[in-house]
């Protein structure tokens, strides 16, 4: 089982990947303090009415930075794995935003786990999630599945481990190492960005 966006650790703590859930939830906090969000998703160009999907949502900063974007007419499709995070998303969604944000329990590791339609998505974020995934394969497949030909993909991911900041060194996914996988799945790159003092960020096209 995975846990991309774990938002509160089961009583006494388990590790996982090698990080305490205690230690995880202070590293999706920290995600969010030392990268704005905002300001990541700016660089996906968003318009209003855009459908977006946020693989891995965790705690849901990118999905409610992408709703203020895409508006009442768009639709931001927030996926995860654990349903306590979910729950948590949605009842600390804005009221205004709630007709915008729609919660989905699914697995983005696997094709058809995100219960998406096929082409359905203009955009989808990958924010802090791909140094967690099992199944690189299966996420590529579901992302090509979702996306419309030419649609955005952000994947904004630690940089390095920073002393124990980030994930654990071994599971640190270089920018390098990112762009690689995606261009050499079919993505076209578009441009990479500074996502904040300890992230990049690069932008995709689906094919």
């Amino acid at each position: 089982m995975r846990f991309y966006g774990v938002d509160c650790a089961p009583e006494g703590g388990a590790a996982w990947y090698g990080i305490e859930y205690e230690s995880f939830d202070l590293l999706r906090i920290m995600s969010a303090h030392f990268s704005s969000p905002h300001e990541n998703v700016l660089q996906l160009g968003l318009r209003e009415g855009m459908k977006v999907g946020d693989f891995g949502t965790g705690t849901g900063h990118y999905a409610r930075a992408a709703t203020a974007i895409v508006g009442p007419s768009g639709k931001v499709y927030a996926v995860d794995v654990q349903e306590d995070v979910l729950k948590h998303l949605k009842l600390n969604t804005h009221e205004r935003h709630q007709g915008i944000v729609s919660v989905v329990w699914g697995d983005i590791e696997k094709l058809g786990g995100t219960h998406l339609r096929d082409q359905s998505l203009d955009a989808a974020m990958l924010a802090n999630t791909f140094f967690q995934i099992e199944n690189r394969f299966g996420l590529l497949e579901e992302l090509k599945r979702v996306l419309k030909p030419g649609g955005k993909l952000m994947v904004v991911d630690w940089a390095g481990s920073y002393g124990g900041m980030g994930p654990v060194p071994e599971k640190v996914v270089s920018e390098h190492e990112a762009e690689g996988f995606f261009i050499n799945g079919g993505f076209h790159k578009v441009k990479s960005f500074r996502a904040g003092p300890h992230h990049y960020g690069i932008i995709f096209t689906a094919p």
